[in-house]
């Protein structure tokens, strides 16, 4: 398998992606004996409840510092001592400096919801194969319903990927009121390339929460976070019913890799020129949660 390569907005080059657990994930994904495994034990829900707990222990609090070097990760940023954390999950869903992820400022923006890499369609309904080609977006499976995805297929979709190396609290990209989060249940596939190139149906398989956020500027966006293997849980930190602020703190994934996914209705917003880009050639943005990812 070709490594996972993605755009750095901040570096301006392209970058390839230190892949943690790579070896598990192409042994799971990409051989006859892992595929077995992964359908009869590793998608499973009480795998990943194990493994969190797991890394809730205190035991696992050992692996901060080893993380921290190997992934060159930027302790600076961090709200807290690392010392401090009492398990490697208090680590992984860490809060960070207040001015670490400054929010864009024009009004007129939406930001990222997370830091990760991206990617980002004008059109949802429109969205050919971004992982593998023949695999087609199924935007009524991912919000489990006709009817809504009939409302949204000319609209924007932005999927943002969260590696386990990343910031895990998720914000919210616009201003505006969230409705309380509906929750689909499903297995728990990865989501990293490396499992996506073999089956983009995990994307509207795995488990995921959908909140509504009414806006004046963007209508009613959709907010999506999609669990995964090895994620414990998806924690939501927010008020439903309750006005929040563009870059508000929405929640927080607990271990392993995830994403969010961000959907507007049609003519609402006009995503940004190099994630639009990059993303025609099936190539991933990597940019900060609060950097711009497109104007009204």
């Amino acid at each position: 398998m070709e490594p996972i390569r993605y755009f750095n907005r901040q570096s301006g080059t392209i970058e390839t992606e230190q892949v943690y657990g790579e070896a598990f994930l192409r042994w799971a994904y990409g051989t006859h004996l892992g595929r077995a495994t992964l359908h009869t034990l590793v998608k499973r829900p009480f795998f990943s409840k194990f493994y969190g707990w797991r890394m809730d222990r205190p035991a696992s609090a050992a692996r901060i510092a080893p993380f921290i070097r190997d992934y060159g990760m930027k302790v600076e940023d961090f709200a807290d001592d690392p010392a401090t954390f009492r398990s490697f999950n208090e680590f992984f869903y860490r809060k960070l400096k207040p001015d670490a992820r400054p929010i864009d400022r024009d009004p007129d923006s939406v930001v990222f919801p997370a830091d990760g890499r991206h990617l980002g369609f004008q059109k949802a309904s429109a969205i050919e194969s971004f992982f593998v080609k023949g695999q087609r977006f199924n935007l009524a499976a991912l919000l489990g319903s006709k009817d809504l995805a009939a409302r949204y297929a000319d609209g924007a979709l932005v999927l943002s990927r969260l590696c386990p190396v990343d910031y895990h609290r998720f914000h919210f990209p616009v201003a505006g009121v969230p409705s309380a989060t509906q929750v689909i249940n499903g297995p728990l596939f990865s989501v990293s390339p490396i499992a996506l190139r073999q089956n983009l149906n995990y994307l509207w398989e795995n488990k995921r929460t959908i909140t509504r956020v009414e806006t004046l500027k963007f209508g009613n966006v959709l907010v999506l976070e999609i669990g995964a293997t090895c994620v414990g849980s998806i924690h939501q930190t927010f008020t439903p019913n309750k006005l929040v602020q563009k870059g508000a703190e929405k929640g927080y994934f607990a271990f392993g890799g995830s994403s969010t996914i961000t959907v507007f209705e049609p003519g609402r917003i006009q995503l940004c020129e190099d994630l639009l880009e990059h993303s025609s050639r099936q190539c991933e943005l990597y940019a900060l949660m609060g950097s711009c990812m497109g104007v009204a």
